[in-house]
């Protein structure tokens, strides 16, 4: 696999086609998907920069643990945040195989280490349900909402929050 994989260069991919578009409704949202320790998460596809699976991320001495390391993006750095241990869940042993979804906040990209990126879905607005009260504290700050889908719940990541670290 390459070491990049753009969402710019695979904007078909990603974004819906014109003929998806005719389909949609209104308040119809898109979203990238993907999975960390089994548990499915999904963010607004127009956060989304890239998709990649980086061959080496580099160690930032003294950094958070939240903070995996920084990957270069085409002549960027990009600081890389390891999702699982922002939100407390054991570390994956094997990060070799680790997929990362890229987005911006601000001037700065940020990628958000994975265990596999999902599909991209397009869900109706009234689908999005608040978080559940017995949900973690410390997830539920990083959340603005679930979608239960066939099997499984998806929670909606509220990037921004996800990377405020409290400074």
């Amino acid at each position: 696999m390459n070491e990049l994989t753009s969402v710019k260069d695979q904007s078909r991919a990603l974004a819906p086609s014109s003929q998806n578009t005719a389909l949609m409704k209104p308040d119809d949202q898109v979203f990238v998907t993907f999975y960390v320790r089994n548990q499915l998460f999904g963010i607004p596809v127009e956060r989304v920069q890239d998709i990649l699976s980086p061959e080496k991320i580099a160690n930032i001495p003294l950094s958070p643990p939240e903070v995996a390391g920084t990957i270069n993006l085409r002549g960027r750095i990009v600081t890389v945040i390891d999702v699982a241990a922002r939100l407390g869940l054991p570390p994956k042993e094997d990060r070799e195989n680790a997929m990362c979804v890229t987005i911006e906040k601000g001037n700065e990209l940020y990628s958000m280490m994975a265990d596999t990126v999902g599909n991209v879905l397009t869900l109706p607005q009234s689908d999005i349900e608040p978080n559940p009260t017995t949900m973690l504290a410390n997830w539920r700050s990083v959340s603005v909402g679930v979608v239960r889908l066939q099997g499984e719940l998806m929670l909606i990541l509220d990037v921004d929050a996800l990377l405020s670290f409290g400074c």
